[in-house]
C-alpha cells in the first residue's frame, strides 16, 4: 500500500507564528507597562514612605534616659548618687532561640536564677523590638569575656547606664527609700513617653514621693546601624534633661547621732524645728541597706529582711502605731487651761485611787498612796494620773477629741512622704463606727492618760510636740527644703507656711505647761531629773511608758527587773529646747523600754547634744538651776512625796516613769503607773 505524504502549509504556519508573536509582544508590552507603573508607584507616589523605611533600616532612634536628680542633706552631704555602670541587654526580635541563647550566654557570663527570673518578667512586659536588661552591673572581667564572644550572640550588647547608689546605706534608708526596676504595676501608672529608656523608678521614701522632680525628661539620639543592628555612628543627639537635685532638711550629723543612740534598740526618733516644720532627723531602727533593692534584691536577702522578727523594713517613725501614754498629759493640761476648766493654781488631791463619781469604776494613781495635793505644774512634773483622770472627765470626750485634734492627733501630719499612718484619736464617733457601741465615762479617764484606744506614730507625736513648742503655731512636717536644677545652680527653697493660726489664745497658759515640763527635767523631784544636766539651754520634757499587756488586778507589780519591764513596756520621751524659744523638738519611742525617762530619755538628750554641736552661732542662754521652779508650785499644807527610786539603768539622779496601757482594740482595765512602786 502506498503512503500519502502531508503537504506543508507554509501560509498557515506563518499566520500562526504572527499571531503568537503578536500575543507575546502584547504580553511584553503589558509587562513593561506594569513595570513602569510599579516603578512610578514606588519611586514617585510612595517615595517618601519607602525612603523613610529604608532610612529606618539604616538609622535607629535610641532613647537617652535622663540622669536622676541627686539627694543631699541640708549641708550638702551626698545621700543618693548616680555611678556609671554597664548592663547586658537583649533585643528579642533579633534572637531566634532565646532558650539556647541564654544557655550559651550563661557559659560566658554567669547568670543567676534571680537574673533570669527578672529578665523573663521584663520580657513579657516589653515589645520584641525593645532592649530588655538581662544582667546589671557587669564587672570588667565579664565585659571583657563578652567582648571576645560578642559575634556569637546577635541581639545582645553591653550598654552603659547610671546606677543609683546610697553612700550612707542604712542611715537614711527609711527617709530616702530606694529605686527599683520598673514592673508591670509601674507601667500602668507611668507615662511611657516620659520613661522611654528608663529602667528604674522610685519605690518608697523621698525617691517615690518626689519621683516627678527627680526623674527628669528623656532625650534621644539617631544612630546609623549595619545589617546586624550594630551602631556605626551617631547622626543626631537631643540630650536628656536631668532631674532636679533635692536638699533635705535633715542634718546627717544629727541623724547619725540618733541612730547611734538607738543602737541595739527597736524604735524610732524624730526631731523637728518648731519654727518652720523642717525635720532635722528621722530614724527607724533596725534599718536595711537600700542598695540591695536597686538592681533587684535576691530572694534570699528579701526573705531574710521580710521574715526578721524586728521588721527592719517597717518605717516605725511613719507607720509604727503605739499608745502614747503620759506624753499626752501636757496637751491635756493646756486644753484644761485654754477651755477655762482649770487655772495653774487649781489643785487636786491624789490619794492613790480615782473612781468615776457614782460608779465603782476605779483606777489607781501613779504611786501607791498617791501624791497628796498637786496643781498643774506638779501634776506634769510627777505625772500624776489623778489630776488628768479628773481633767479628762470634766472636759468630756467630745471636747477632749476636738482639742487633741488641733495638734494633729488621729490624722496624717501632712509630711511630704507617702504611706503615713493616721493612728487613732479616741472619740464617740470612732467607737460607734468601730465597735457599734456607746462611749463610757471610764474610757474617757483612760484616754486622759494616753491609753485605751489611743495610738499615735512617732511622727505624729513629734508634730504635736513641735506645735506645742512653737507656741501653738502649726507647720506640716517637711523633709525637702530646697531643689536645684544643676549642681552649680542656686538652690530654690520650697515654702512651708503655717497650716493655720496658733491653737493657743493665752500665752500664760503655754508658759504654765512649759514650766511643768521644765520641772520634769530640772527639778530634783521630776520624773526625768538629770536629763538637763550640762546642757547650756533649758530643756522642757515629758516621759511616758505604756504597758503592752492589760492589767487584771490593782496590785502593784513587784518585779522590777529591767528585762521584765522592757518586755512589757513601750517607752517614750519628748523634749524641746531652748524652753523659752524652742528651736528643736525631739521624740523618742522604744518598743521595748523599761521606763520612759531612763530608757528613752538619754537617747533624746544625745540627739539634743548632737543638735547643739551644729549650732556654733547660737546665742548664749542661761541654764535653769535645779529646783528654781519648785517654789511657785508648793501648795499650802500639801505633803511633799519622797522621790521615786530610780531604775539602775537611769541617768544619775533621774527618777523613772511608767504608764500602763493595753492592746489597741481593748480599753485599759487598769490605772497608769508613772513612777515605779
Amino acid at each position: 500500500m502506498k503512503l500519502r505524504r502531508a503537504i506543508k502549509d507554509s501560509r498557515s504556519e506563518l499566520e500562526l507564528f504572527r499571531r503568537r508573536a503578536l500575543a507575546g509582544f502584547a504580553l511584553i508590552v503589558l509587562a513593561l507597562i506594569g513595570l513602569v507603573v510599579r516603578y512610578a508607584t514606588l519611586q514617585v507616589s510612595r517615595y517618601d514612605e519607602f525612603a523613610a523605611r529604608s532610612e529606618n533600616n539604616r538609622v535607629k532612634p535610641i532613647a537617652i534616659p535622663p540622669a536622676r536628680g541627686l539627694i543631699f542633706d541640708r549641708n550638702g552631704v551626698l545621700l543618693a548618687d548616680n555611678v556609671p555602670a554597664f548592663r547586658l541587654e537583649v533585643v528579642p526580635e533579633q534572637v531566634t532561640d532565646m532558650k539556647a541563647l541564654l544557655e550559651q550566654l550563661g557559659q560566658v557570663i554567669p547568670l543567676s536564677q534571680d537574673d533570669l527570673d527578672a529578665f523573663h518578667k521584663l520580657l513579657k512586659q516589653s515589645h520584641r523590638f525593645e532592649s530588655v536588661p538581662l544582667k546589671m552591673r557587669l564587672t570588667e572581667d565579664e565585659i571583657d569575656r563578652f567582648a571576645v564572644n560578642r559575634w556569637r550572640f546577635p541581639g545582645v550588647d553591653v550598654v552603659p547606664y547610671q546606677n543609683r547608689r546610697y553612700p550612707l546605706g542604712e542611715l537614711f534608708a527609711h527617709v530616702i527609700g530606694y529605686v527599683a526596676r520598673i514592673d508591670a504595676d509601674d507601667l500602668d501608672r507611668l507615662d511611657p513617653g516620659s520613661y522611654k529608656g528608663t529602667t528604674h523608678v522610685g519605690r518608697i521614701g523621698v525617691e517615690r514621693s518626689y519621683e516627678d522632680m527627680l526623674h527628669g525628661t528623656p532625650g534621644y539620639e539617631l544612630v546609623e546601624v549595619n545589617a546586624d543592628g550594630r551602631t556605626q555612628r551617631v547622626l543626631q543627639t537631643h540630650p536628656a534633661i536631668a532631674g532636679k537635685n533635692i536638699y533635705l532638711s535633715i542634718d546627717a550629723r544629727i541623724q547619725k547621732a540618733a541612730e547611734q543612740a538607738l543602737a541595739g534598740q527597736v524604735g524610732s526618733a524624730v526631731a523637728i524645728d518648731p519654727r518652720n516644720g523642717q525635720v532635722l532627723a528621722m530614724v527607724s531602727v533596725p534599718s536595711f541597706d537600700p542598695n540591695l533593692f536597686v538592681d533587684g534584691i535576691s530572694h534570699i536577702d528579701y526573705g531574710t529582711l521580710n521574715t526578721a522578727p524586728d521588721k527592719p523594713l517597717l518605717n516605725r517613725a511613719l507607720r509604727g502605731v503605739y499608745p502614747p501614754g503620759s506624753t499626752v498629759k501636757p496637751f491635756l493640761a493646756l486644753g484644761g487651761l485654754e477651755l477655762g476648766l482649770r487655772t495653774p493654781s487649781d489643785s487636786v488631791l491624789s490619794t492613790g485611787t480615782f473612781c468615776v463619781p457614782g460608779t465603782t469604776f476605779c483606777r489607781r494613781d501613779d504611786r501607791r498612796g498617791g501624791f497628796g495635793t498637786v496643781n498643774l505644774r506638779m501634776a506634769i512634773m510627777w505625772s500624776v494620773n489623778t489630776y488628768f483622770y479628773k481633767l479628762a472627765l470634766d472636759m468630756g470626750i467630745d471636747r477632749y477629741d476636738d482639742w487633741m485634734s488641733r495638734f494633729g492627733f488621729g490624722q496624717p501630719t501632712g509630711i511630704d512622704l507617702n504611706g503615713e499612718s493616721s493612728g487613732i484619736l479616741p472619740s464617740r464617733e470612732w467607737k460607734a463606727k468601730r465597735y457599734k457601741t456607746s462611749w463610757f465615762p471610764g474610757e474617757t479617764i483612760i484616754a486622759g492618760i494616753g491609753q485605751g484606744y489611743w495610738t499615735v506614730t512617732p511622727m505624729q507625736m513629734a508634730h504635736a510636740l513641735s506645735i506645742l513648742a512653737g507656741h501653738g503655731v502649726p507647720y506640716a512636717p517637711r523633709l525637702v527644703m530646697a531643689t536645684q536644677t544643676d549642681v552649680d545652680a542656686p538652690k530654690q527653697p520650697l515654702p512651708n507656711p503655717p497650716s493655720g493660726p496658733s491653737v493657743i489664745n493665752n500665752p500664760a497658759d503655754w508658759q504654765a505647761v512649759v514650766d511643768g515640763m521644765q520641772m520634769v527635767v530640772n527639778d530634783p523631784r521630776g520624773t526625768g531629773y538629770g536629763l538637763g544636766k550640762g546642757f547650756p539651754y533649758t530643756i522642757a520634757g515629758k516621759s511616758g511608758t505604756a504597758e503592752i499587756y492589760s492589767r487584771h488586778t490593782d496590785a502593784y507589780n513587784e518585779n522590777t527587773s529591767l528585762a521584765y519591764l522592757a518586755s512589757r513596756h513601750r517607752a517614750w520621751f519628748e523634749m524641746f529646747a531652748p524652753a523659752e524659744e524652742p528651736r528643736i523638738a525631739v521624740v523618742v519611742s522604744l518598743e521595748n523600754g523599761a521606763w520612759g525617762a531612763s530608757s528613752a530619755g538619754p537617747i533624746a538628750r544625745k540627739i539634743l547634744d548632737a543638735w547643739l554641736a551644729t549650732q556654733s552661732d547660737a546665742p548664749p542662754d542661761t541654764p535653769l538651776q535645779p529646783g528654781s521652779l519648785s517654789s511657785p508650785d508648793v501648795v499650802s499644807g500639801a505633803p511633799a512625796p519622797p522621790n521615786a527610786p530610780a531604775s539602775s539603768a537611769s541617768t544619775p539622779g533621774a527618777a523613772t516613769d511608767a504608764s500602763q496601757d493595753t492592746p489597741q482594740d481593748e480599753p485599759a482595765n487598769t490605772s497608769s503607773q508613772e513612777n515605779p512602786p
